[in-house]
């Protein structure tokens, strides 16, 4: 048993329950690799920041630092620069979410994954909107969090099962009651870029992109970085919020 999930069982959770479908694509995972990826572990209970630590040092990450409380997470996450800080949402001192707005206003490049407890729509949400770029419940098993790790340091959005559409409609609650004029034209972006976002915006994976385009998942990856670049955005979350602000996940195009 890994030490997530003897965790898992020392805090009553049945591991590898509710994360089945994290979103997570295992040749995503295999193509981005673990060997260079810096994380740092943020939480409370010492039996489970251990646990998930040590489960990522056997699996070739390196572990820069843990922490205990909010203002600690901060701390080492700015002094340490991670490709990743795992956060619990209930930490001493400072909420996971307010640790997660505080790296971001520090202008971090690191990428934040919850893991958490809760699957509350508040609390899913408010994470989603202050830059966490994933959200994985405790219940997930060893394998899907590894996962779950490299893909958030890739930048790609993991959710466990059934969250991501809450996320998605959210979304688009915020965009029609924002009322700005929903124009989809993208400027700067090719046909095909264009053709990937609107994808991106309906909340399909990378390996479903490529399989609806007949191109392989690395080149979807590949448009998914230019048009991050190209729109100075950081993550697949921040893209995802764009195109729906922009009515790019209407089925058919406005107009």
């Amino acid at each position: 048993m890994s030490g997530i999930e003897q965790a898992g069982h020392a805090d009553g959770q049945e591991p590898g329950g509710a994360a089945g479908g994290a979103g997570t694509d295992p040749a995503a995972a295999e193509a981005t690799g673990s060997p260079g990826l810096r994380v740092v572990v943020a939480d409370d209970h010492p039996m489970w920041r251990d646990a998930v630590a040590r489960d990522l040092a056997d699996a070739g990450f390196t572990v820069v630092a843990t922490a205990d409380d909010g203002p600690s997470a901060v701390n080492r996450t700015l002094a340490t620069r991670p490709d990743v800080l795992v956060l619990d949402l209930n930490l001493p001192g400072m909420r996971g979410d307010e640790v997660c707005a505080a790296i971001r206003r520090a202008g971090a490049p690191t990428r934040v994954l919850v893991l958490s407890a809760s699957a509350e729509q508040r609390d899913v949400l408010e994470a989603v909107k202050v830059g966490a770029t994933g959200y994985l419940l405790k219940s997930a098993s060893r394998a899907e969090f590894l996962d779950a790790v490299r893909e958030t340091a890739a930048g790609t959005a993991v959710f466990t099962a059934g969250l991501a559409g809450l996320v998605l409609g959210e979304f688009r609650r915020m965009a029609a009651q924002d009322g700005t004029h929903r124009q989809p034209a993208v400027p700067g972006l090719t046909e095909r870029e264009t053709e990937v976002l609107k994808l991106v915006a309906t909340g399909l994976s990378y390996k479903q992109i490529a399989a609806r385009l007949f191109i392989s998942h690395r080149t979807v990856q590949n448009h998914v970085q230019n048009t991050l670049t190209k729109l100075q955005l950081h993550n697949r979350i921040e893209l995802v919020r764009f195109a729906i602000a922009r009515g790019l996940d209407d089925p058919e195009p406005a107009g």
